[in-house]
């Protein structure tokens, strides 16, 4: 079963529900009345079929109160790391303890970027997903904060739901926010306008996002919901955006259709919507008009149409394409190094193995290990 309307949350096989810091703690508490509501309605999720993998943030917010920290405990990497290790804990306990409470085993999964960026670190991580689900229990995610550092974190759970919701071959992400949904504009001005349906990412919708999160307290806003979005809808995993700060946040978004659903254009294969979904690329190239219009026609990208080279990569990197403007087309892996495609770029392959010192390769990167985004 497809998401087609919010009124389906409840008729999907697997649904990924991700919950941010300011809905599940307050003034370094868990909310507990919240927090039991909810699970009472994730407990009849599960009665009815529907498996559940939880997103679950919080870890920093409860440590950093345990620990004293100043500014939530993100005044620093230090202070996160160190926050987060303490709270892990109690989120943890906190968890098992309410799902428990309903006859549910929690399960805790705590994934780094690499984890999900590695081809086999993520299939493994997969794997452990199916059969988690296959015996009843209930994953309990979060970025695994404590290791973490800027250049290997997702920095936002929005994004990590949609690769876990991958992972698990969900068919739907559930983000508890604490407004309604994407507004058309900044939701504090009078004729803001709640959309509720999005059918593909574009730049228009991207341009009514707004970075700010009203709490303080987590690290997402609208931007990193809509970039949670695109990773979705290439794996053709729907999403919605609710309003998670009443009590019975599901059953009320469902009830009065309040949200935004995002539906998926597309449905990529799992390794095409794995590499669609990386998010840290090491390169650049960018690529003539014509290079464009063949990529979007299904080719591989040739050496000849690359115009400039920018990054430090080696075979086998994410790297990303880029049109003359400066938007982005595509990822995929390079099959050369930066220094090899410098030598190479603009030229025709009779020109290569001069350049080279050795045959050239078919492409710059091959269709198959290319996406377009």
């Amino acid at each position: 079963m497809r998401m087609s309307t919010l009124k389906d949350i409840g008729d999907c096989r697997r649904l990924v529900v991700k919950i941010g810091s300011s809905l599940l703690v307050e003034r370094g508490e868990p909310r507990k009345a919240w927090l039991a509501s909810l699970v009472r309605e994730l407990a009849g999720l599960r009665a009815q079929g529907t498996e559940i993998v939880l997103v679950s943030s919080g870890a920093i917010a409860l440590g950093a109160a345990k620990l004293g920290l100043a500014r939530g405990g993100r005044s620093s990497l230090a202070d996160a790391q160190a926050a987060a290790s303490v709270g892990q804990i109690a989120l943890a306990h906190l968890w098992s303890e309410n799902l428990g409470a309903h006859g549910l085993t929690a399960a805790q999964i705590l994934l780094t970027l690499d984890d999900l960026e590695d081809r086999r670190r993520y299939l493994n991580a997969a794997a452990t997903f199916a059969r988690l689900l296959e015996a009843g229990a209930v994953p309990v995610v979060n970025e695994n904060d404590s290791v973490a550092t800027a250049e290997i974190r997702f920095g936002d759970n929005d994004r990590l739901a949609a690769r876990v919701a991958q992972a698990a071959g969900a068919a739907a992400v559930l983000l508890l926010s604490d407004v309604d949904g994407l507004y058309d504009r900044d939701p504090g001005l009078a004729d803001a306008r709640l959309v509720e349906q999005v059918d593909g990412i574009t730049p228009e919708v991207m341009a009514m996002a707004s970075g700010a999160s009203s709490s303080g307290l987590g690290s997402g806003g609208m931007v990193s919901k809509l970039q949670a979005a695109q990773i979705a809808e290439r794996a053709g995993i729907a999403l919605a955006i609710i309003n998670g700060t009443h009590e019975s946040p599901i059953a009320r978004a469902m009830d009065s259709a309040r949200g935004t659903l995002f539906l998926p254009r597309r449905s990529d294969g799992a390794r095409k919507a794995w590499l669609g979904g990386r998010l840290a690329p090491l390169g650049t190239l960018r690529v003539d008009n014509g290079c464009a219009e063949a990529l979007r026609s299904g080719a591989s990208l040739l050496a000849a149409g690359v115009v400039g080279v920018s990054g430090d990569f080696r075979r086998g990197d994410l790297v990303k394409i880029v049109s003359m403007g400066g938007n982005v087309l595509a990822q995929g892996l390079s099959e050369y190094d930066a220094a090899e495609v410098q030598a190479i770029a603009g030229k025709r392959e009779s020109d290569q193995a001069e350049r080279l010192g050795y045959a050239p390769r078919a492409a710059i990167i091959h269709r198959d290990h290319l996406v377009m985004l």
